[in-house]
């Protein structure tokens, strides 16, 4: 209606003109005639494409689209501190240098127990045989072990004392961390508690860790009061509540990774600083954050949010499920490994 309003008046205006004029006729404009219908038939296949997979890349929704930005670094969301450079820079290094595999490689199987170990002989087993290919270190807390197997004799490494949910038991991870690393063939480091036994023969967990590219660190967000609640923002700039993660802090890594653990010391005094029971008003427990945090910042994509030890939580207590000899099954030993 408003096209037909403003005709009328343009013809209403034009009878105050001096004549007529004769206009020579107009070419049609082929040229837009094409170019809407190819708008229109644009539009069309957008929409109907649209339909058959909303994620795709279109007009409509960008979503999982790659585009100009993609090719570019990504932006920091804000300014690193010079502390953060510094280690990242170091930690980039150290990733990205290329693995030189020793002729004969190692697993580094590292206990962190109180004592002496009551599976000691179950793991002499498991060893014999394949000497030259694992190395055995044992940290005990509170008392000096008394070995049963002569691959733990001499393996004991200095130690100190533990206190379950405090930054002393993530001390003692990093000691025997340490320790392995001083022996070049060792190339990838298993932890252990006095509880934990072989589910598999030697050469399964020999060519299934050895022969990975990523470290087996349990690593998941968990909202709840237990996980994020447990964040101190005290942590900040450099620990996020979004980078904030939990898991269990039994670890299977390579020494890429467990040089980089080593090598770390802002994000791990952002933890002795603000996470322990009790500290800034939260129950923090360090050796459950500390390394699924850090491999959330630092190297995401090198680790597989997942542990290869069997921790069963379905009790909801502080400590895992223990199984006693009544509970020890063929079935359960097969849902276990499955």
């Amino acid at each position: 209606m408003k096209t037909a309003k403003f005709w009328r008046l343009s013809l209403g205006d034009m009878q105050f003109l001096p004549g007529s004029r004769h206009r020579p006729p107009m070419k049609k404009p082929m040229w837009i005639f094409v170019l809407v219908s190819f708008v229109i038939m644009f539009l069309t296949c957008a929409y109907i494409y649209r339909l058959k997979n909303r994620t795709a890349c279109n007009m409509f929704n960008s979503r999982g689209c790659n585009t100009i930005d993609h090719w570019f670094p990504p932006v920091p969301s804000r300014e690193y501190t010079d502390d953060e450079i510094a280690a990242h820079v170091v930690f980039r290094d150290i990733l990205n240098s290329p693995i030189v595999m020793p002729e004969n490689p190692k697993i580094a199987f590292m206990f962190l127990t109180p004592g002496s170990l009551p599976f000691e002989k179950l793991w002499d087993n498991f060893f014999q045989g394949h000497e030259g290919k694992f190395s055995v270190y044992v940290h005990a807390s509170k008392s000096k072990p008394v070995h049963a197997s002569r691959y733990f004799v001499n393996r004991d490494i200095r130690s100190d004392q533990v206190v379950w949910g405090k930054m002393s038991m993530v001390d003692a991870e990093r000691r025997l961390l340490a320790n392995a690393l001083q022996d070049p063939r060792n190339m990838h480091f298993v932890l252990l508690s006095d509880s934990c036994v072989p589910l598999y023969n030697f050469d399964y967990i020999f060519d299934y860790l050895m022969y990975t590219n990523i470290s087996f660190v349990d690593c998941f967000k968990d909202p709840g009061p237990v996980g994020n609640g447990r964040y101190s923002e005290h942590m900040l700039p450099e620990v996020e509540i979004k980078d904030f993660r939990k898991g269990a802090q039994w670890f299977s890594m390579k020494r890429q990774h467990a040089v980089i653990v080593m090598a770390d010391h802002m994000y791990y005094s952002k933890f002795q600083g603000h996470c322990e029971p009790g500290v800034d008003g939260k129950n923090c427990i360090p050796d459950e954050h500390y390394l699924p945090t850090f491999f959330t910042i630092v190297d995401p994509s090198g680790i597989a949010n997942w542990s290869v030890t069997h921790v069963d939580w379905s009790e909801q207590k502080w400590h895992p499920k223990s199984y006693r000899t009544q509970d020890i099954t063929y079935e359960l030993l097969k849902n276990i490994t499955v």
